[in-house]
Parts: C-alpha cells; sequence; structure tokens
C-alpha cells in the first residue's frame, strides 16, 4: 500500500475542495463576524455545541475566544456545551442525549446570546433540540452545516445564518469548518480590537 500517494491525494482532494468554497462561505462568515461582534458589545454571550469531531470543534472556537488567538486581548464570554462531561451525562442518563443541549441552552441562555450550532455529519436531534430551544430564548442561531444535514438548515430563520459547508467526505467538511472557525475568531478580533496585525 502506497501511504504517501493517499497521503497527496487527501491533501489534494482538500486543498480542492477548500479553494472551490471560499466564495460559498465569504459572505455567511461575514455576515456571522458581524452579528458575534454585535452581541459582544451588547454584553452577550456566545454558546456553543456539536458532536463528536464537531464537539471539539466547539470547545475549539470558545477556547479561542476566552484566550486567545494569536494577540493578547481581553477574554470574551463564551461557553462550549460539549466541555463539562458531568452536565453531559447527568442529564443523558436522565433526561436522554436528545436533550443534551437544549436543557442546557434552556438554563443559561438569554435574549440576545447567539447560538454557535456545528454540524459536520448527519442530522442530530439534540442539536435539533438545541436549536429549538435557542430560537424559545429569543436567541439568533449561526449553524455551520453541511450538505447531508438538511433537517438543521430547515430550522434557520431570516435572522439566524447558516454557513454551508458543500463536500462529500466528512473529514474534509472538518477541516474547512476549522478553517472557518480560525477566520471568525481573527474577523471578530480585528472587528474588536482594531490595533490587530496579524503575523505571518
Amino acid at each position: 500500500m502506497n501511504f504517501y500517494q493517499i497521503i497527496a491525494q487527501n491533501f489534494q482532494a482538500s486543498i480542492e475542495r477548500i479553494a472551490l468554497c471560499v466564495d460559498e462561505v465569504a459572505e455567511p462568515i461575514e455576515r456571522s463576524t458581524n452579528m458575534i461582534t454585535a452581541g459582544l458589545l451588547n454584553d452577550c454571550k456566545i454558546i456553543s455545541c456539536g458532536n463528536g469531531p464537531d464537539a471539539a470543534l466547539s470547545q475549539l472556537f470558545t477556547s479561542t475566544l476566552i484566550s486567545r488567538l494569536e494577540h493578547d486581548r481581553p477574554a470574551l464570554p463564551a461557553l462550549s456545551l460539549s466541555s463539562d462531561a458531568a452536565n453531559l451525562t447527568a442529564i443523558g442518563t436522565s433526561s436522554g442525549l436528545n436533550e443534551l443541549y437544549s436543557r442546557q441552552v434552556r438554563a443559561i441562555g438569554q435574549e440576545g446570546d447567539i447560538l454557535l450550532c456545528i454540524s459536520s455529519g448527519a442530522g442530530h436531534n439534540n442539536l435539533i433540540r438545541a436549536v429549538q430551544a435557542a430560537h424559545e430564548r429569543n436567541m439568533t442561531v449561526i449553524a455551520l452545516s453541511n450538505n447531508s444535514d438538511t433537517e438543521l438548515t430547515t430550522l434557520i430563520t431570516s435572522e439566524d445564518i447558516e454557513v454551508r459547508v458543500t463536500a462529500a467526505r466528512r473529514p474534509t467538511v472538518v477541516e474547512i469548518q476549522t478553517m472557518l472557525l480560525n477566520s471568525l475568531c481573527e474577523l471578530i478580533d480585528r472587528s474588536l480590537f482594531d490595533s490587530y496585525t496579524r503575523e505571518n
């Protein structure tokens, strides 16, 4: 088995998909930046969630906002619903897996807060219920979705934003969503802290 060829093919396929999706995601990422920036300036918080690799992306995004991307700056209020094992296991055993995130959203979500829902695979009921709970709390939703998650798309309202990544393989979707979140964090920093200068 030629591992080099497999690696090269995977890299080439990802590079091509990334290049092709820029025009699809640039505008919703810009709108997401503006929505999050406005929310933060109004003392709102950003709540994120996802399953599996998407939970890891949720934690990456949250840790970047609380800590930093590249430059020192004040911490930004963000919370990942995927990171507290005690909460997740308590809710899972008492209320079921479908309520993992919606129960937390109803507990801590407030009007004006933003829910970032990350989905790189097929629809998950716990994400759908989290979006529904966010709407009940008069929160807006940013959905990082994919071409196979059509049910999540149906919940997006005119006040929400969907950033859809189209790719044949889930690993490619995760790769692109990671880049999108890093770009989103940089744009938030640039919008809130105009002294931000990028280091190459």
